[in-house]
């Protein structure tokens, strides 16, 4: 027997990152990608949407195309902000699958919309 426990668009999670992590900001959960609900201080727990379409950064001078796998590069530079402080990009090595482009992104967009985990 089975018993549903939630839509499953939602995580829950513990911050043990070290730092506070910001309402919207990207989380890599293993291999789950999501994105904060609202703020979790470190040591806290919180939600992360799983599912859904968000704006998150993408990498600096890259150009992606509407439904192509995207993936977190952790310590990537994203287009006009901190350098290494990681971004979405549609490499997949050595990166972690984090889902589809929604739409396309020209190389001088700061921001890609993404179907988290499509």
């Amino acid at each position: 027997m089975a018993f549903k426990i939630q839509k499953g668009d939602r995580l829950p999670y513990t911050n043990a990152s070290g730092v506070d992590i910001a309402s919207g900001d990207p989380v890599l959960v293993g291999e789950t990608f999501g994105v904060a609900v609202a703020n979790i201080a470190d040591g806290e727990g919180g939600t992360l949407d799983i599912k859904g379409v968000y704006e998150v950064r993408k990498a600096a001078g890259e150009a992606i195309s509407q439904g192509v796998d995207l993936y977190w590069d952790a310590d990537g530079d994203p287009q006009g902000a901190v350098s290494g402080t990681g971004c979405l990009t549609a490499t997949s090595t050595d990166n972690i699958y984090a889902g589809k482009a929604f739409a396309a992104a020209g190389s001088t967009a700061t921001v890609v919309q993404i179907n988290l985990n499509a």
